[in-house]
């Protein structure tokens, strides 16, 4: 009788090996467009919202090269780094909202412009 186990094939057969720089490098010239994409956005758009869009894409620019890096060297390091980026920008999205919410209601705006005054 043949176990469960005994007829699963692994995806992986064998220990991989490390990434050549030819396969690394269009994993780190999209991270670095993307990273390119939300500094532009964060820098030339006022609307909040936008803002705040734009960080997070340079978060997730951030993840992907440490994932491609980690990959390239066969280590973990990568991916937990990403795990802790995660949180962060989880943690930064929420104050951000709550943010704008609570700053939308006094001025009746998302223009990064009309916020200047409300220095402390």
């Amino acid at each position: 009788m043949m176990h469960a186990f005994e007829s699963i094939q692994l995806a992986q057969l064998a220990f991989p090996t490390e990434m050549s720089t030819s396969v690394l490098a269009p994993y780190l010239f999209v991270s670095a467009a993307m990273f390119c994409i939300g500094l532009v956005g964060f820098l030339t758009r006022k609307n909040m919202i936008i803002m705040f869009l734009c960080t997070e894409l340079m978060f997730q620019a951030a993840g992907l090269a440490l994932i491609a890096f980690g990959r390239h060297h066969l280590g973990a390091d990568g991916q937990t780094f990403v795990i802790f980026v995660l949180c962060i920008a989880a943690a930064e999205a929420a104050m951000a909202l709550a943010l704008v919410v609570l700053l939308f209601r006094h001025r009746e705006s998302l223009s990064a412009s009309a916020w200047k005054e409300l220095n402390g």
